[in-house]
């Protein structure tokens, strides 16, 4: 009675296969986004992240290091969590693990008198 007949055809008309197809585009920039995100931003951190765990997994006694806080030392002693590291002659100060930025020179391990 207060449809006319021009809102009726167009209601008809939309719900035919073609309403799909336009949804699927509607969605597609949305999906491109997610990929381009992905591939720009979150691979190459998990890339970083990877190699910051290698890193510090394999510090040892007598490597030289940066801390993330840009002290410059000698690894003097490696625990489970945290290192010695010596700064200056008799100063050592101990740093959490994960706040090492950076291996300048991998020293050989001193050995243990015995």
């Amino acid at each position: 009675m207060f449809i006319t007949e021009a809102l009726a055809q167009t209601a008809t008309g939309s719900s035919s296969g073609g309403g799909m197809t336009s949804t699927l585009i509607q969605f597609l920039p949305i999906v491109l986004i997610f990929v381009i995100m992905y591939f720009l931003i979150l691979r190459p951190q998990q890339v970083k992240q990877r190699q910051h765990r290698e890193l510090v997994g394999n510090l040892r006694r007598g490597d030289t290091i940066v801390t993330s806080g840009g002290l410059v030392g000698k690894v003097a002693k490696v625990d489970d969590d945290e290192l010695q590291v010596e700064i200056a002659e008799g100063v050592r100060v101990k740093v959490v693990r994960g706040m090492v930025a950076e291996v300048r020179a991998r020293g050989e391990p001193v050995k243990e008198p015995g």
